[in-house]
């Protein structure tokens, strides 16, 4: 059961092309941007489609696997974990931000030629 805990698994397709970024340290991280839709009819009959937008983030060879296969709008499967942080910005106003740290990234689709 300890698997299940704070795991995220969603399929989607990314809103930009991987940013990757090598840190001080020589640790690559790229951050990505999920967009995962669903559909449902409401009250009236009609059908409706919401789009939730994820953040993401993915270190190491993960990293650098994205950077170099995937672009905008690519279908992608991941599994990670939900993670909170928090941040002052410029003008003293403390920031929450909530992302999914990768552990797992499948390519889904076709292969472009």
């Amino acid at each position: 059961m300890n698997t299940l805990r704070n795991s995220v698994r969603l399929i989607g397709n990314l809103g930009s092309a991987p940013d990757l970024r090598t840190l001080d340290s020589g640790r690559k991280v790229a951050k990505l941007n999920l967009a995962t839709s669903e559909q449902y009819t409401n009250k009236e009959g009609e059908q409706v489609q919401t789009t939730t937008w994820h953040n993401l983030v993915a270190w190491g060879k993960t990293a650098e696997i994205a950077e170099k296969f995937l672009t905008k709008g690519s279908e992608v499967a991941i599994e990670g974990k939900l993670t909170n942080r928090q941040y002052t910005d410029k003008e003293g106003i403390k920031r929450y931000f909530t992302e999914i740290v990768v552990n797992d990234l499948r390519m889904l689709g076709r292969k472009e030629s």
